[in-house]
């Protein structure tokens, strides 16, 4: 199971090494968590130079995807080359997108008729875009979700891992990372939060 994590230039730390952390708990035969880049590192809005794992060709053929956020996503929807290098599909990927990361789903074509999250900075441009935008941290129609704020992070990635592994090691996973003291509620709220976004498969 190959789960590619789309990070661009000027991401957003909280976006993209979150969720590669709490993905990771997962210990599976076959369990890959990738950083996919245009090139062979990216630096984010705050300096951090992070190495890709993986080509965005690579990151399209991937069981999911998750597309981070960060200060130049507009310039990434504005490259058309770059835009044409992927090529998700949500019949046979899982596709989630955290605040900015929103946009690109949208100029992909693909929350036409959706509705979705992003943060308060992205929402005129995703509205513009022709999406209507939710007052919540995580949405999730079909094999889509998307969340707003970057601490909206844990949910998508607890919904990866209960749609690709069972929620059983979905709430593992956050319950290790969970803050101590904390950890039933922050779990119970993560549950309220995706749960109802989850197929029957699941095992909820």
């Amino acid at each position: 199971m190959h789960i590619a994590i789309l990070t661009f230039d000027g991401y957003n730390e909280l976006d993209s090494l979150i969720a590669l952390g709490i993905l990771n708990r997962v210990k599976q035969p076959g369990w890959r968590v990738s950083i996919a880049s245009p090139g062979a590192s990216v630096t984010s809005m705050n300096g951090v130079v992070l190495t890709s794992h993986i080509s965005l060709q690579e990151a399209s053929r991937a069981d999911a995807v998750l597309i981070g956020s960060g200060m130049k996503t507009r310039e990434v929807i504005a490259d058309a080359s770059l835009m044409a290098q992927l090529q998700l599909d949500p019949s046979r990927q899982l596709l989630g997108a955290q605040c900015s990361g929103t946009l690109l789903l949208a100029r992909l074509g693909l929350l036409d008729g959706v509705s979705a999250c992003t943060d308060l900075s992205t929402k005129p441009w995703v509205q513009e875009a022709g999406v209507t935008v939710l007052n919540q941290p995580f949405f999730a129609h079909g094999n889509v979700a998307t969340a707003g704020g970057c601490l909206a992070s844990p949910y998508l990635a607890f919904w990866l891992i209960a749609r690709l592994a069972g929620i059983g090691a979905a709430q593992d996973a956050l319950h290790y990372v969970a803050p101590v003291g904390e950890k039933e509620e922050y779990l119970a709220r993560a549950m309220q939060r995706v749960v109802p976004f989850l197929p029957a498969a699941a095992g909820v």
